[in-house]
């Protein structure tokens, strides 16, 4: 596989993580930001936590297929490793993360990796979908939309919330994440971010979701969601909440 010139956040995730599948651009581009901000790798640990429990916790309730968007590198506790029983699509835009994805993916049945954008359903491949998430309109579902809201708009997260709500059968589930305000204090780390960046205060996060009707644990920071003992001890940096459907 050729080696990028540009750094990708999933790669750099994937460093953060302890994996193994990024590049010298990414490394630089988490160090740089590092430089800016300060350590990440426990940060990003407690939010891959918060996935796997928030999958465990979709598929203890009989759920058996999920569909990923913005789902970068699909190794280190991602979907098809907590729940290995459910099928599983990933989807992303960037191309090298698809296609290593489906390169790491290769030799699975139950999971697969393509295409998606995920303010447009319409994007991902008819064929894909049916085949990885069975049942899609017509069983509930697991929708995993982690690292995409602070990269929306208030009106275009509202409308494609709200088009996901539609698309799925009732009894599906709703995995998402949101970025406080920790940044602020960091102007240079959040010059980083780009211009596409949004955070929002938590008071704003239970609004955003919707007709999505949060479970009972609420929007939380994710080392508190349904932690197992102590919280890890890292800032409040991402917000996460299991939502549903309403069967």
């Amino acid at each position: 596989m050729a080696e990028p010139d540009q750094p990708s956040t999933a790669r750099m995730i994937d460093f953060w993580l302890g994996g193994e599948h990024h590049f010298p651009v990414d490394v630089a581009a988490a160090r740089a930001f590092e430089g800016a901000y300060g350590p990440c790798a426990a940060i990003f640990r407690a939010l891959r936590d918060f996935l796997g429990r928030a999958v465990r916790s979709i598929a203890e309730a009989g759920v058996d297929g999920f569909l990923v968007f913005g789902a970068g590198v699909p190794s280190r506790g991602n979907v098809h490793e907590v729940v290995p029983d459910a099928t599983v699509l990933y989807t992303d835009v960037d191309p090298v993360t698809i296609r290593l994805g489906q390169r790491l993916l290769a030799g699975s049945d139950r999971a697969g990796y393509g295409y998606g954008d995920a303010t447009d359903i319409g994007t991902i491949d008819p064929a894909q979908l049916h085949r990885f998430v069975p049942g899609w309109g017509r069983r509930p579902v697991g929708v995993v939309f982690l690292g995409l809201a602070a990269f929306l708009d208030d009106a275009t997260l509202a409308r494609t919330l709200d088009e996901l709500y539609e698309a799925v059968a009732p009894g599906s589930f709703l995995a998402i994440d949101f970025d406080s305000e920790e940044l602020a204090a960091y102007p240079a780390a959040l010059a980083m971010m780009g211009p596409a960046f949004r955070m929002r205060p938590p008071a704003a996060f239970p609004s955003l979701l919707g007709r999505w009707r949060p479970s009972v644990d609420g929007v939380v920071p994710v080392a508190e969601w349904r932690a197992p003992g102590e919280p890890a001890p890292v800032p409040d940096a991402f917000y996460g909440v299991v939502a549903t459907k309403p069967a």
